[in-house]
């Protein structure tokens, strides 16, 4: 879910340019299920981690897998609630001990936040406020919801949400960075069009996308 918007964007400029294609965006963990399943597609958008398993079922090329875009976690609470500050290691430690609720993800940065919390030895303490978010449910609609106080998600999900104030990165040295990767996937027939579509999304041209919604190129 995390590259939705970005697709749409640079999916929409491909089509304009005179390509055809349609993406199907669910959570990470559905969209891999799918696959294993052996439901057919032509490209697969994922996590780097999560390609790279789908790698090693044969469910898509190795030879066409191609790093795309760099994203960051971001934190989150609702519009108009009290802002903790975040900016260094303590002061977050500090904002996740007193939140009331703490909302992270089902994918690779909610693992992460999770061995950070392990870390600071502070599991047990948080565990009976943590929420996550069911697959394909943002974090931010958690919290513009309510029912997260501090939220834990890819900038990209975060940005723009109604209802929901971005109020900081990681701090320095707990930075929780995704390389999302595309490939083509095992089942396709369209193997060249597959090829360069994501070499399109690999392009400068994509780039701007990227941007826009808080990734880096790869």
């Amino acid at each position: 879910m995390a590259t939705r918007q970005v697709l749409d964007d640079a999916t929409g400029l491909w089509r304009r340019r005179g390509g055809n294609v349609s993406f199907d965006s669910v959570g990470g963990v559905e969209a891999a299920k799918r696959l294993q399943g052996g439901e057919a597609f032509d490209v697969v958008v994922l996590a780097a981690a999560a390609i790279d398993k789908l790698v090693a079922t044969g469910r898509v090329l190795a030879h066409g897998k191609i790093d795309l875009a760099l994203s960051s976690v971001a934190i989150a609470v609702r519009q108009g609630a009290a802002q903790p500050a975040v900016a260094t290691e303590r002061d977050l430690r500090e904002a996740v001990l007193s939140a009331d609720t703490i909302g992270y993800s089902t994918g690779p940065s909610g693992v992460a936040l999770l061995e950070i919390f392990e870390r600071w030895g502070i599991t047990e303490r948080v565990r009976p406020r943590l929420i996550q978010a069911a697959p394909g449910v943002s974090v931010g609609t958690l919290i513009a919801r309510g029912d997260v106080a501090l939220g834990f998600q890819q900038l990209s999900e975060l940005a723009g949400l109604d209802s929901v104030a971005v109020i900081g990165s990681m701090p320095p040295g707990l930075e929780i960075v995704t390389t999302f990767s595309g490939a083509i996937c095992a089942t396709s027939m369209q193997a060249d069009a597959a090829r360069a579509l994501l070499a399109f999304l690999h392009s400068p041209a994509a780039d701007e996308a990227k941007r826009r919604y808080g990734m880096q190129p790869a």
